[in-house]
């Protein structure tokens, strides 16, 4: 998932993905530890993944903050 895709996520869906990301890692962690797992750059594709999705939601929690800040100074 590239980040532009991340980035047309709502909210809810964005934390829904990430459980579901978080999830499948888990997953294929258990399965290369048992030797199931094939192709082990599935790992990191999912870790990756996972980053965007943290990055957009922290990018998401600045620009509240930004706002919720600009009211505040307004409002002096």
């Amino acid at each position: 998932m590239k980040i532009n895709e991340v980035r047309e996520i709502n909210n809810d869906d964005l934390k829904r993905e990430f459980r579901d990301q978080k999830r499948s890692l888990m997953n294929l962690r258990f399965r290369k530890s048992t030797m199931q797992l094939t192709d082990t750059s599935e790992l990191s594709k999912v870790r990756k993944t996972i980053a965007r999705i943290k990055t957009v939601i922290r990018e998401r929690e600045i620009v509240k903050n930004i706002d919720k800040n600009e009211d505040k100074v307004e409002g002096n």
